[in-house]
């Protein structure tokens, strides 16, 4: 038999009923602080994340501004070490230029002294060629008309023009002291005969008939090629093939013309 239990009324009720009201408002009450203070922490969580965020950004951001900053510095440094260099240089080619201004003032005075030397240089070589031992003839009488030539040309540095008379000097004096063989044409009694050429320093200047059976000599006192005895044969063929390079070196017996008193 279940016991039922009856609910007051009255004032004794209306008692009950508010005491349990009270009962259940604190409660209701402390879930929705907790619910409150929830939503806060939440918030206040989301608000340190995204705080967190934005110093990582500007950590990020110092140490790229840093890293550009140091790369600047370099960068300023050496621009500061190559316009030291700069400096160096301009100062270095402006040394330079001073002394090419110097240099181009005194050319003109050179050139003027230069000339003359030169004209005197080529027909000092004109007249050495004419009045020495026919030797190339054609070879040195067309060198000493090219240096003439250049000499009129404006176009060809005086430098230039100076450079190719000491070099015809130079051939000159080779020939006094270097032996050498060459077929030339010559004329032998008013006939044209095509001979090997033996010149040996400026001392001697030989020729053999290409079939070896005549041999001769140019005579600085008559100013013509002389005969020369066959006894000369041996030695001429031997200095011809000496001048060849077919054999060494070795002493050879050929007529030397006596020099002449050059005070006469």
């Amino acid at each position: 038999m279940r016991s039922i239990t009856k609910v007051p009324r009255g004032p004794i009720a209306r008692l009950v009923v508010s005491f349990a009201f009270l009962v259940a408002t604190p409660t209701l009450a402390s879930a929705q602080d907790i619910d409150t203070a929830v939503d806060l922490e939440n918030e206040g969580i989301a608000k340190s994340v995204q705080s967190q965020m934005r110093i990582d950004k500007i950590d990020d951001q110092t140490d790229d501004m840093a890293i550009e900053y140091r790369s600047t510095l370099d960068q300023i440094e050496s621009l500061r070490v190559y316009n030291s260099q700069l400096e160096k240089l301009l100062d270095a080619q402006l040394a330079e230029l001073a002394s090419l201004d110097e240099q181009i003032a005194s050319v003109t005075v050179i050139g003027r002294e230069v000339t003359p030397l030169m004209l005197r240089m080529v027909n000092t070589l004109d007249s050495f060629v004419e009045k020495d031992v026919p030797l190339l003839p054609s070879e040195r009488r067309k060198r000493v008309a090219h240096l003439r030539e250049l000499m009129g040309r404006a176009d060809v540095a005086d430098s230039v023009k100076y450079r190719r008379f000491v070099e015809a000097y130079q051939i000159e004096n080779e020939y006094g002291r270097t032996i050498e063989v060459y077929q030339d044409t010559l004329d032998m009694g008013g006939e044209e005969r095509t001979l090997d050429i033996l010149r040996i320093g400026r001392i001697s200047l030989l020729y053999q008939s290409l079939d070896g059976a005549e041999v001769g000599a140019w005579d600085r006192r008559a100013g013509q090629w002389v005969e020369l005895p066959s006894e000369y044969r041996d030695s001429i063929r031997r200095g011809i093939r000496i001048a060849r390079k077919q054999m060494a070196p070795d002493m050879i017996r050929v007529p030397v013309t006596a020099p002449e008193d050059s005070r006469r």
